[in-house]
């Protein structure tokens, strides 16, 4: 294995993917090598980009018991996401938005789907750089329907201006998602991503997670939210923003989204977890807006 393990040096450093994507593409590769068939959602691409030392599965943030709730809902969220992909290119929509795309590998893994696609990866210029060098190590070729759309965004940066450039066509629908970014934003920052997305033209769809305060969370999963918050603030990215539903979807409506719509944890846990024979079931704690424009 390469010695190049983003996932042990500060989330800031530039050029490198932060802890929590890390940490994400590890989660989705682990519930394949430790959980039981059926798979909810298959990926080792990211686990591959990562590259960890052979101990990576002994890390404490790993713990196939400890942190099975927190792997179940990454994987949960990740196959609702893709569903609705597919479901929309049945549709005829040909445009999908990642806004923070980490380690995301779509393009790479659902090659079939991604060709009736132009997907535009949003995040920030030294992690595309970074996740560029890496997919060419790999031997991965970035075909021209994959676009990388680099955006600082703590230089005020518009990613939708950003977007056009790169050859989104805003007289088009698109597909836009956002998930796992809301708890580090701001509320007008949210608020503001929300009002973008309201001007793309009708047909389009959105999906955005975001948690839930600790008063909405199940008793038992909220040591393990205590955890999380804890070790976000220590490494410099602390989560700074929690949502009841009815708020988000205030927020969304106020921005003018229509057609909006709360998605539980809890019903993702039924579509994708009953009936398991191990019991794998999502932790609760982030649930997803769902809209239209």
């Amino acid at each position: 294995m390469t010695d190049d393990r983003p996932d042990d040096r500060p989330d800031d450093q530039p050029g490198e993917p932060d802890g929590t994507a890390v940490r994400t593409a590890l989660w989705r590769a682990l519930h394949l090598q430790v959980d039981a068939a059926p798979h909810v959602f298959e990926d080792e691409i990211g686990l591959r980009l990562v590259a960890p030392d052979d101990g990576w599965r002994s890390r404490p943030d790993m713990d196939p018991r400890a942190t099975s709730g927190f792997r179940a809902a990454v994987v949960a969220r990740a196959r609702f996401i893709e569903d609705l992909v597919a479901e929309r290119a049945g549709l005829g929509v040909t445009q999908y938005v990642v806004l923070g795309a980490g380690l995301d590998t779509f393009a790479q893994r659902r090659p079939e789907l991604a060709s009736r696609l132009h997907v535009f990866e949003i995040d920030r210029p030294g992690t595309q750089a970074w996740k560029r060098r890496r997919l060419a190590g790999l031997g991965y070729d970035i075909p021209d329907r994959l676009r990388f759309v680099p955006v600082d965004f703590e230089a005020g940066e518009s990613w939708l201006d950003r977007l056009a450039a790169a050859g989104f066509d805003p007289g088009r629908p698109a597909i836009v998602v956002s998930t796992g970014v809301t708890m580090y934003l701001t509320r007008e920052a949210t608020a503001a991503t929300l009002r973008e997305v309201a001007t793309l033209v009708p047909g389009s769809v959105l999906a955005m997670t975001f948690l839930l305060p600790a008063e909405r969370v199940d008793a038992s999963d909220r040591p393990g939210l205590r955890a999380s918050q804890e070790g976000a603030r220590s490494s410099g990215t602390p989560f700074i923003s929690f949502y009841a539903p009815e708020d988000m979807l205030s927020l969304a409506r106020e921005a003018g989204l229509a057609n909006v719509r709360h998605v539980s944890g809890a019903s993702l846990a039924e579509r994708y977890f009953a009936h398991r024979p191990d019991g794998l079931r999502p932790s609760s704690g982030e649930d997803l807006l769902l809209a239209t424009t």
